[in-house]
């Protein structure tokens, strides 16, 4: 009986559908993606993507990873402006169908594995112009990692999202923290009332080897919040 609850247990975790957001833009979501993607061999997913000039996200994210398991599934929509997904299809004449974007997550989604998507900025950025990223997970059913990083109005971003998350009530996996350390993270765990699943610090080189050794240490973490 326990070893079948264990499995149980293991493929709770391997179904997962498991949304990154962040307290803001450039805080780090796509390297803690592919940390979370590799450290649970799941299939990668950036619904939407803005900014083609800069280059994907999926495209970082399938070169980061080393697993072999893992699938980096094609955006549902690619847009040239660096801006939110809402302006960015305004510009090009075009409306983001978030209908499309369930379907497909319904269609990605492995048996067998987690699928980890990866939105634009935060919680309230507009997907389109009804629907925010914070409705779009609702939507998914998917459970949110929040990623952090310590700046001026850090606090203020981090309690913001922890709070449009407990009113909502999605399901929180946890924080995963980039940068430099700052006692600010610790203050943010206990007033938010979610757990840290982790930390990525910075480096001059953001490689393979650094992505598998940051997926090593938030492996357990990972699995146990997950569980």
């Amino acid at each position: 009986m326990r070893r079948d609850a264990d499995r149980l247990r293991i493929f709770a975790v391997m179904s997962e559908r498991i949304f990154i957001t962040g307290i803001g833009t450039g805080v780090g979501k796509t390297i803690t993606a592919a940390c979370v993607t590799e450290a649970l061999c799941a299939d990668y997913w950036k619904p939407v993507q803005t900014g083609l000039m800069e280059g994907t996200d999926t495209d970082t994210v399938l070169s980061l990873l080393s697993n072999g398991v893992s699938v980096c599934h094609p955006e549902a929509w690619r847009l040239e402006a660096p801006a939110s997904p809402h302006l960015a299809a305004r510009l090009e004449q075009t409306h983001i169908d978030t209908g499309r974007i369930l379907q497909l997550a319904d269609q990605y989604q492995p048996a067998d594995r987690a699928l980890v998507m990866e939105g634009a900025g935060g919680l309230m950025v507009p997907v389109n112009e009804e629907v925010f990223t914070l409705d779009l997970i609702l939507a998914l059913k998917a459970r949110v990692l929040i990623v952090a990083q310590n700046y001026l109005g850090s606090i203020n971003h981090a309690m913001l999202t922890a709070r449009m998350l407990q009113h909502t009530g999605i399901p929180v996996i946890g924080w995963v923290f980039g940068g430099d350390y700052h006692t600010n993270e610790d203050d943010v765990v206990k007033w938010s009332g979610y757990p840290k699943a982790g930390r990525i610090p910075l480096t001059d080189k953001v490689d393979k080897a650094f992505i598998q050794q940051q997926a090593q240490l938030l492996t357990t973490s990972l699995h146990s919040l997950l569980a």
